[in-house]
């Protein structure tokens, strides 16, 4: 299968193993191709292994997948991918925006994860990612969060929904053990997003004395 939502904007679209019997052996399957320069779409449910490109250019989309090939997030410039399962070589060539999440069960991404823009954090309890951006706000350092929310709630909503519309049971077995599997996810972080997610926090920051000012002297 190839070419799943290329170009796809402000749609939704999911892939799964059909539910009636087939005479093919469909945890096999694969998609060449996912996600590839899609634009604000969301895609939470695709059961099978990418064995080619996902999210290559995506720009704002959402998608979750239990695997993927090689060259994984090549080029991403916005959206959330959550990836279930092993990933090829060379993941987030040229990824300057958006965040991925990773499922990194035997502790081997780092090898297949091009480093060269992003960094590789720890998908934090909320209660600590907010107490760390409360810190980073005392020292001058805040920055605004992807998609508005905590990692660990974008992420276990990602993998909720993908169950919900798949049946998907690895996400089932990963939602079943949070506690010790949210441990094993990466948080793949472009380091220009994070410092554009810097200024505009920074920028929110300056508008706010400027508008009280802009109140008084109306009243």
């Amino acid at each position: 299968m190839t070419w799943v939502s290329s170009l796809l904007i402000c749609c939704q679209a999911r892939v799964a193993p059909p539910a009636f019997e087939s005479p093919f052996l469909t945890s096999s399957l694969t998609l060449e191709c996912v996600a590839v320069g899609a634009v604000e779409a969301t895609l939470p449910s695709v059961v099978l292994t990418s064995s080619g490109l996902l999210a290559c250019c995506n720009s704002g989309a959402s998608a979750v997948v239990e695997g993927t090939g090689d060259h994984g997030c090549e080029y991403m410039t916005g959206g959330t991918v959550v990836v279930l399962g092993r990933t090829g070589r060379n993941f987030a060539a040229g990824m300057s925006g958006g965040i991925a999440f990773v499922y990194d069960e035997d502790g081997t991404f780092e090898q297949r994860c091009n480093l060269s823009m992003v960094s590789l954090e720890p998908v934090l309890p909320e209660a600590e990612q907010a107490k760390m951006e409360l810190d980073l706000v005392a020292a001058g350092k805040g920055r605004l969060r992807h998609a508005g929310a905590l990692d660990e709630a974008l992420l276990r909503g990602q993998i909720e929904r993908h169950l919900r519309f798949t049946g998907s049971t690895l996400a089932l077995a990963i939602l079943d053990h949070w506690e010790t599997t949210r441990g094993k996810f990466v948080k793949v972080f472009p380091g220009e997003y994070k410092r554009a997610l810097g200024e505009m926090h920074a920028r929110q920051v300056a508008a706010k004395p400027a508008a009280s000012v802009k109140k008084k002297q109306v009243a």
